[in-house]
């Protein structure tokens, strides 16, 4: 699982093999080690919550997502969902989370678990 971080906005990327591990546990995380911390980051199926959302506890990250949204997105060829999520500030974060596309550009990252670009055939 891929973790991008911008100002206020956070994307989650999951391959084939994640997002069938997704559907089977309701959730799935993944640890970045600082040697004196370690960063944490999930995905978590909710089935009590109506929208998506992201909360921050201590070093760790969890994207809440509710049981539907799972399910439509784990069972089609649905590519992501997001959601703008209020915060206290009046200001906004923005959350996607997607299924991971090979790209087509030249990359040395392993990308055999990838879902294929529908974008590779004219």
């Amino acid at each position: 699982m891929k973790l991008r971080i911008k100002g206020n906005s956070i994307r989650l990327r999951l391959t084939q093999t994640e997002v069938a591990n997704f559907a089977v546990s309701g959730y799935l995380e993944d640890k970045t080690e600082f040697g004196n911390a370690t960063f944490t980051y999930a995905l978590a199926n909710d089935a009590d919550l109506q929208t998506v959302g992201a909360i921050m506890e201590g070093t760790k990250i969890t994207v809440q997502v509710p049981a539907a949204v799972a399910l439509s997105w784990i069972s089609t060829n649905e590519v992501g969902f997001q959601h703008k999520q209020a915060l206290s500030n009046g200001k906004e974060l923005f959350i996607l989370v997607e299924k991971d596309f090979v790209c087509l550009d030249t990359t040395f990252e392993d990308q055999s678990d990838n879902y294929p670009n529908p974008n590779a055939h004219c």
